[in-house]
């Protein structure tokens, strides 16, 4: 069975979600779809990306991923499907594809399926349900567009290394208000080779001096940093809101300062 997922900034109480899940049965019964997440800021490619980067590895291969972010592209823009790790990504021309990171796509095409009554506002029920679809019925990804080396390349935030220092963002809030940086364990320990550090969280009032294995590590209400699932620094209080109480939002700084010996 096809699996086709979905990632929007729609929110779940609007009738889109349900009108894309409904197409999508009615020109393909047989797929399974899968809701990444409905509650991705409006218009933010970034957003939208990190959820997908962190999600689409989980999946089987030959999965479909809809994402239907900024998905109008500008005028004289364009609708890309791609091919990369083994799966499928639809999704407008606004750095998406870019933003993914991992290895770089197989093959990009240029989408020129046409919506079925000439013109419509909803381009992902209109044309990337279509173009779901047809994958999922087995037509080669080259036969639904033009083959193209030309978009946008935009690259995930990196943190920015000084000296014997790290400077990373947060660039998630996560659902218990922990703070993803862009801080990965590999670069962590590549930059830091062992020795010993502070994490500057915001500003000198926040410092940390260890990284917790697990959360519980530390007793209720501590704060602390963890490398999480997916293998970035996060700062977290055991069972509270660390984004609340120290007021972090995305683009909050978070440094790492390490010491000779």
């Amino acid at each position: 069975m096809d699996i086709i997922t979905l990632t929007s900034d729609w929110n779940d109480d609007d009738y889109y979600v349900a009108s894309i899940k409904g197409k999508l049965l009615t020109h393909c019964p047989e797929i399974r779809i899968i809701d990444i997440s409905h509650q991705v800021t409006p218009f933010n490619s970034a957003h939208a990306a990190f959820l997908v980067r962190n999600s689409y590895p989980s999946f089987p291969e030959g999965t479909i991923h809809i994402i239907a972010v900024n998905a109008e592209p500008e005028k004289g823009g364009q609708l890309l499907a791609a091919q990369m790790a083994g799966q499928y990504f639809l999704c407008a021309d606004n750095g998406i594809l870019g933003l993914l990171g991992g290895p770089e796509p197989g093959l990009v095409i240029r989408i020129t399926e046409k919506p079925e009554n000439g013109s419509s506002s909803f381009i992902s029920m209109a044309i990337l349900a279509e173009v779901a679809c047809k994958l999922a019925g087995g037509t080669p990804l080259k036969e639904l567009g033009t083959a193209t080396t030309t978009y946008d390349r935009r690259v995930p935030l990196r943190p920015t290394i000084e000296d014997l220092a790290i400077t990373g963002r947060v660039i998630h809030i996560d659902s218990y208000r922990n703070a993803i940086t862009n801080i990965s364990r590999e670069f962590f320990d590549r930059v830091g080779k062992g020795k010993p550090f502070r994490i500057f969280v915001q500003s000198k009032h926040y410092v940390l001096d260890k990284i917790n294995i697990r959360y519980n590590e530390s007793p209720p209400g501590d704060l602390l940093a963890i490398f999480n699932a997916v293998g970035l620094l996060e700062i977290a209080i055991r069972n509270g809101n660390a984004a609340g109480l120290l007021k972090l939002t995305k683009d909050s700084t978070v440094r790492v300062e390490f010491k000779e010996g």
